[in-house]
């Protein structure tokens, strides 16, 4: 498949120039062709619709190779994919960084199509608290979304067994990689799905979730949690939940102390007891993978090991052999 545009979807007011930082309560689905800047405003084409957006999106998702009628080659069925930021990034970097994640992870390993979701961070450290707000208001636009794909991907697979047309199986997997805060924003946008569906048992929204550098308490999926507190629903919704983190991390050590009264930051610490979470869930320490990379909240994009690690969890490595060769 030739390589695929750029997409990005936002939450950002717009400027003259670009994306500000302020809350839009319209939310806005670009294209940007894969040969173009994506740090300039310019390269971006708004998509006025929603549907003609999805259309889009389906119609590269057509272009998927189908997986084997047995599941022999499971790990090769491509995603539709959706990369959420976090904290303290404007949207030119946001921009940046998702087409760097594009360009070395998905182009590169052929995984399929990763679309952007950039939501009204602040850009500067000062604006940590109003973030946290705007993180929670952003989960609507990421709910509708997987809900919307969700449904069509399930119309398919009940069409095809109808009709008895394999050409007809869905070839996508939904997938998520969310970094720093990002992963506060798809936490809040997982339970906002979960009404959307009305909470039912073993359904599957996300197919694997990675929770880069979280930004989010480390006892969120502790399995003595209320069945529909945060976590429980993410972990009914999502297939598989990995998380990783690093104790050489320093923006979380800073940001478990703003706010939390004792509560660790998932990304920095782990889990809090990995015995006595969703059995969905699991964790990978990366301290050999991002040493001596000076961000290290970031590093996990900027180390191929690291990048690596990522492409198997995506593709559904059982996480005992995750490291495996």
């Amino acid at each position: 498949m030739p390589t695929p545009p750029l997409y990005m979807i936002t939450n950002r007011n717009v400027e003259d120039d670009g994306l500000g930082i302020e809350l839009d309560p319209v939310t806005r689905y670009y294209e940007c062709a894969p040969d173009a800047d994506p740090a300039k405003f310019a390269s971006w084409t708004e998509v006025k619709k929603r549907d003609d957006f999805i259309g889009k999106l389906r119609k590269l998702a057509q272009r998927f190779k189908p997986i084997a009628a047995d599941g022999s080659d499971n790990e090769d069925q491509q995603h539709l994919s959706m990369f959420v930021h976090g904290f303290n990034v404007d949207w030119v970097s946001a921009a940046t960084r998702y087409a760097q994640i594009k360009r070395d992870l998905f182009d590169a390993k052929n995984l399929g199509v990763l679309v952007l979701f950039t939501w009204p961070s602040n850009g500067s450290p000062a604006g940590y608290l109003p973030d946290r707000e705007d993180a929670r208001d952003s989960a609507e636009p990421i709910a509708d979304l997987l809900v919307f794909l969700n449904d069509y991907l399930t119309e398919q697979q009940r069409q095809a067994a109808e009709q008895q047309d394999p050409k007809k199986l869905c070839r996508a997997k939904l997938s998520v990689i969310a970094h720093s805060m990002g992963n506060y924003v798809v936490q809040k946008a997982l339970a906002v799905g979960a009404k959307r569906v009305n909470s039912p048992q073993l359904i599957t929204l996300v197919h694997q979730l990675v929770m880069v550098a979280a930004d989010v308490d480390n006892d969120l999926f502790q399995t003595d949690k209320p069945e529909d507190s945060d976590g429980s629903l993410m972990a009914n919704l999502c297939y598989r939940i990995g998380a990783l983190y690093t104790g050489l991390d320093q923006v979380l050590g800073a940001s478990a102390g703003l706010k939390h009264f004792g509560t660790r930051r998932l990304g920095r610490s782990g889990l809090a007891d990995e015995k006595n979470v969703w059995n969905n869930v699991f964790e990978v320490d990366v301290s050999k993978f991002v040493q001596g990379i000076k961000n290290t909240h970031s590093a996990v994009f900027d180390s191929p090991d690291a990048l690596s690690l990522v492409e198997r969890i995506l593709r559904g490595v059982d996480r005992e052999h995750l490291f495996d060769g």
